[in-house]
């Protein structure tokens, strides 16, 4: 199940499509290059680590951007109407995903 809960967290964080995706304030803040250099860290991002990524299921990184500092990204998984956990993160018929990208400041 991790497999597949991983392969459609990397759909939502590659393409932005399949979910909704929230910048903070913090995000929203930065200068257009700035914001544009983190959006394109967040897509390409690659770097999971037992430690960030306990069960393989692609739900967070952090990583630097010069000038910018730590960045976090998570994505959380909700039911159809975005109210509650979902049933079963793995079932996209069920699930609806959000990306949350943040500074580390704001977590």
């Amino acid at each position: 199940m991790s497999a597949r809960i991983a392969e459609l967290n990397d759909l939502l964080r590659t393409t932005f499509l399949t979910g909704r995706v929230v910048f903070t304030e913090g995000i929203r803040a930065l200068p257009d290059d700035k914001r544009e250099a983190v959006i394109t860290a967040v897509r390409t991002f690659s770097a999971f680590t037992e430690g960030d990524d306990p069960y393989g299921e692609h739900d967070f990184g952090a990583f630097e951007i010069e000038e910018v500092g730590t960045v976090f990204w998570k994505i959380d998984y909700y039911d159809a109407d975005y109210q509650y956990l979902s049933p079963d993160p793995a079932e996209p018929a069920v699930t609806r995903r959000v990306l949350t990208i943040m500074l580390a400041e704001e977590y």
